[in-house]
């Protein structure tokens, strides 16, 4: 016997048929002095063609060390994946001395193997950062893996930061892995989403 509602079978002979919504929790990876996160071919695979990922409380373990990401073609053995990005931020103090709106060309990457940074944080009790980045079609073998991330945080010199990163990872293999860690210390709490967007 099954379940209908608006017309859509929801449940048929006791088993699930019908989407709850468009995005699927795959995994929740916690942070407890973590030297890093990350996510393999378990979860990125081609049965979505965005992944979503969540930083939620990420909290260093050392002050103004700044939080990264990067990708792998090699199920993890290697984060190393060839990337050009764009970054701005928008800052504000909690004192009011300082706010900007500004391009910055240091935290940027030109066909670099290097870590991406996407934020900077601080390891006082009250700082941390939160926000988003989305990866598009990371199985393909065809185009080149773009990427958008934008965050929140307080960083270690106090200041209320928004920063936006968007770029590509330039290969045309499958990105079946992706790490997240600080350029120094741990990742001494938080949890990192990961979501598979339905088409």
């Amino acid at each position: 016997m099954g379940f209908i509602s608006s017309g859509t079978t929801m449940f048929d002979n006791g088993a699930l048929v019908a989407s709850a919504g468009s995005q699927v929790l795959l995994s929740t990876a916690t942070a407890s002095a973590s030297a890093s996160l990350s996510f393999n071919s378990t979860y990125l695979t081609s049965t979505y063609l965005v992944y979503k990922f969540e930083f939620i409380n990420i909290h260093g373990a050392t002050d103004g060390a700044i939080f990264t990401f990067n990708l792998s073609i090699d199920n993890g053995s290697n984060y190393n994946v060839t990337k050009t990005t764009t970054f701005f931020q928008a800052y504000h103090t909690e004192n009011d001395a300082a706010a900007q709106l500004a391009y910055v060309t240091d935290q940027d990457l030109a066909q670099s193997t290097s870590f991406q940074r996407i934020f900077v944080g601080g390891n006082d009790a009250d700082q941390n950062g939160c926000g988003i980045l989305t990866l598009f079609n990371p199985s393909s073998t065809t185009y080149v893996k773009h990427f958008i991330s934008a965050n929140s945080g307080i960083q270690d010199n106090d200041f209320a930061i928004n920063t936006y990163v968007a770029g590509y990872g330039n290969t045309t293999s499958a990105v079946n892995a992706i790490q997240f860690k600080f350029t120094s210390g741990n990742i001494d709490a938080g949890q990192i989403k990961l979501y598979g967007i339905k088409n």
